[in-house]
């Protein structure tokens, strides 16, 4: 079951709602058959548990007691933050158990359950949300690599200014008397996304294809750090055909044939620009390398120079 992205549930209906924090990592299925295997598969359908061995251990959890349930597998930083950056080095390893093994005594993961689908032998599908989150929480299921976090029933404003104030990814607001939907990206389950912004120096872009021939596709941007421009991604989304048609015009008359970044970045057939041009994007977070992720164009910043720009970005050159 998946969520929809939207917005808090109206304030009148806010005790009818469970609020869950919104974690960055990768779902997953987990069967365990009582007979002490346990099998993992991701969203996909793909068997990942090879990927994971130090979540074998949850196999005998339950006994002899069959149960599915669901999931998010994390990579924790120093900090105890979910970081997908971290967890992408121990994904795809499903079929190499030495490295797994290796990379699973360095960067360990963390199993959060959020829901159990089948116990018993009975499904819980039928069941809402509040008696399915009962069985669970009486399971019990807390260990060295796996946890069951407590759900907030009402109080949703408060649950999403905990989760920006903390740095966290988001909130996940679920429908008390909902069913579990399996492969339905339900209603009954609401993401809401914590968004950053950040002033941008605009270094360089992509020719567009198809449709956008003659524009660009994509800007690759930047911030002052003390190295000079550090790149900081590529942007392709949020603008409307206009102002991608005022945006083509501003590039062709700032064109240079040097790089700005103080490294080059990998990006295929990019043009330079003189890095004059401000402008303001939306992103989820930053890569340990500094990268915004899921960057989005919001607008132009003609009020700001580059210097007035650079004045409150962060130095990121570390």
């Amino acid at each position: 079951m998946l969520a929809t992205p939207g917005r808090l549930p109206p304030t009148a209906q806010d005790a009818r709602w469970a609020y869950e924090t919104k974690q960055d990592g990768q779902r997953a299925l987990v069967y365990l058959a009582g007979d002490g295997s346990l099998t993992l598969r991701a969203r996909s359908g793909e068997d990942i548990t090879g990927a994971y061995p130090e979540l074998r251990p949850l196999a005998g959890a339950l006994g002899t007691a069959p149960a599915v349930l669901d999931g998010e597998i994390l990579a924790l930083d120093s900090r105890g933050r979910a970081d997908f950056q971290l967890l992408q080095s121990r994904m795809g390893l499903a079929g190499a158990p030495v490295k797994a093994a290796r990379l699973a005594a360095t960067v360990p993961v963390h199993l959060v359950l959020f829901d159990v689908l089948h116990l018993g032998g009975r499904s819980l599908l039928p069941l809402s949300y509040t008696r399915r989150r009962a069985r669970l929480e009486a399971l019990e299921l807390e260990g060295p690599f796996w946890s069951t976090p407590g759900a907030l029933v009402g109080h949703g404003r408060e649950a999403l200014e905990a989760t920006r104030a903390h740095g966290l990814e988001g909130l996940v607001c679920k429908r008390l008397d909902s069913v579990y939907e399996p492969g339905v990206r339900s209603r009954a389950w609401i993401k809401i996304r914590n968004m950053r912004v950040a002033d941008v120096l605009v270094g360089g872009w992509l020719p567009g294809k198809g449709r956008l021939t003659g524009l660009p596709g994509a800007v690759l941007v930047g911030q002052r750090a003390a190295t000079g421009l550090r790149y900081v991604g590529g942007v392709g989304t949020g603008w409307s055909e206009a102002e991608r048609v005022e945006l083509a015009a501003l590039l062709r008359a700032a064109a240079t044939y040097e790089c700005p970044f103080d490294t080059v970045p990998q990006a295929p057939g990019a043009r330079w620009v003189v890095p004059r041009l401000v402008g303001e994007v939306r992103y989820s977070t930053r890569t340990r390398a500094g990268l915004l992720r899921q960057p989005s164009w919001l607008r132009l910043r003609p009020d700001l120079t580059p210097e007035e720009s650079a004045a409150d970005l962060p130095d990121i050159s570390a």
